[in-house]
């Protein structure tokens, strides 16, 4: 996903998250990332940290839920 947290893919402007916190591996962050990936999963926005990111490319580009990696 490239838009940013409350963008207009999500039917308009929201809140930003104050901070962030990876769904894999719980390292924290003070706003959106650049380097960061967020992926909706059944509704709901996840979190990715760079490390986590590049980890699992390739099952997040075949938009795998993060259960299966």
């Amino acid at each position: 996903m490239t838009s940013l947290p409350g963008g207009s893919d999500n039917g308009g402007a929201g809140a930003e998250p104050t901070s962030l916190v990876c769904a894999r591996c719980g390292t924290r962050a003070a706003g959106p990332q650049p380097t960061w990936t967020c992926s909706v999963e059944n509704g709901t926005r996840r979190y990715f940290c760079d490390a986590c990111s590049r980890e699992n490319l390739r099952a997040i580009e075949g938009r795998l839920d993060s259960a299966w990696w």
